[in-house]
């Protein structure tokens, strides 16, 4: 029987602190989930809980608070060149598909492969609808939260769906003004991406066909701009399918890392430590690393050519989310610095869903009455600025 192995990390590197889990064999590429706004590093926990005990390694970030996009690809090389980490797959919906595209065209030689999920080129679209954009830095938390939320379609949903929502909704509650505004911020700065010097045969772009907060001309253009990529679309998922349709996600994951050369190592998943260590950077195992990104060159893209139709799975039964959970909360959690690793208490990943949306659903009403007031209040800020410059003139 395989060992289960999870650490969470918390890195200081420069002035930004990187929160990310870190799981698998550490010799293999890694694949990076990047989340979305409001998304955390938890989210992918039904990804890093397959994925690792196949084989893979799988890193799972949080996004910093970086406030432009140049500032977002220079703090990510720094947080890789931290963890000793040379080439990377990168798996990103919403804002992290844009963040991975971005860090692709600028660091193409660290990028293997794209993946790619509900997603976008440029923030044109996004600016045009928030006016307030300017302001965001200086907005109140709850304000910045509901502005999230709202983005989130209301039910009613299936059931599997609705699970994935709630559980969104409660890490958007541990998120921090200055995270969300930072987000925020990344979604409204004007940006585009660039063509890539990646080949289109190492890219997939995986999209539900039911809804998307992502608007279906966007996800359009990411079609264009890429035509030889693979496509992998599910049927239904919602704005979180790896969530909601974790199996059928997993499943074009690994389809996607075969197709682009990177095996599943099994057989080192026997070897990790008991002690939960075996998920954390290391040096020494630097040279074996880059042997393993060598080979992974020698993948051939065109391969497996009717992976484009995605296989069926069967629905994921509420036992399986239960379980699912209740392995994950039994990891250890692990503070490290770039020079030491202190071992803390046992901890779960465990936040209430169902008592955060109804904490959401209580505070509604008045923060509704608040939200209401926002372009007075970026008005006022307007006509003060405006007669403080005035008076400057004057005097």
């Amino acid at each position: 029987m395989t060992h289960f192995w999870s650490s969470l990390f918390f890195s200081q590197i420069g002035t930004k602190q990187w929160r990310y889990y870190d799981f698998g064999p550490k010799v293999v590429t890694p694949l990076i989930c990047l989340p979305g706004t409001a998304g955390t590093a938890d989210v992918y926990y039904k990804q890093i809980m397959c994925l690792s005990m196949k084989g893979y390694r799988v890193i799972s970030v949080d996004i910093p608070c970086v406030w432009n996009h140049q500032e977002w690809i220079q703090s990510f090389e720094k947080f890789l060149d931290a963890i000793d980490v040379h080439h990377i797959h990168l798996y990103g919906t919403s804002l992290g598909g844009f963040l991975a595209q971005l860090f692709a065209q600028h660091r193409p030689r660290r990028v293997k492969s794209l993946i790619l999920s509900n997603t976008f080129l440029e923030t044109r679209s996004f600016a045009a609808a928030m006016p307030w954009a300017p302001f965001v830095s200086w907005t109140p938390s709850f304000l910045l939260k509901r502005y999230v939320l709202t983005g989130i379609r209301d039910g009613p949903h299936e059931p599997f769906i609705a699970d994935s929502v709630d559980f969104v909704v409660s890490q958007v509650e541990t998120l921090s003004r200055d995270e969300l505004a930072s987000r925020l911020t990344l979604t409204v700065d004007s940006a585009s991406v660039k063509p890539l010097l990646l080949s289109d045969s190492f890219i997939t772009i995986m999209d539900t066909n039911d809804y998307s907060a992502i608007p279906q001309q966007l996800k359009d253009q990411l079609s264009e701009r890429y035509p030889g990529a693979r496509r992998a679309y599910l049927k239904t998922g919602g704005d979180f399918p790896f969530l909601s349709r974790p199996d059928e996600v997993n499943l074009h994951l690994q389809l996607h890392l075969r197709r682009v050369g990177l095996e599943a190592q099994p057989e080192l998943v026997q070897s990790i430590p008991k002690d939960g260590t075996g998920g954390g950077p290391s040096k020494e195992n630097d040279k074996e690393d880059r042997d393993d990104e060598q080979k992974d060159n020698g993948g051939n893209p065109e391969s497996n050519s009717d992976e484009s139709q995605p296989s069926p799975s069967a629905p994921e039964s509420s036992e399986s989310h239960g379980l699912d959970e209740q392995l994950l909360s039994n990891a250890e959690i692990h503070y490290i610095d770039q020079k030491d690793s202190i071992i803390l208490k046992p901890s779960a990943m465990s936040m209430n869903q169902h008592s955060a949306a109804a904490g959401i659903l209580l505070q509604s009403t008045w923060e509704f009455f608040i939200f209401s007031l926002l372009p007075l209040y970026v008005d006022s800020l307007y006509i003060y600025s405006n007669n403080a410059w005035k008076l400057r003139q004057l005097v």
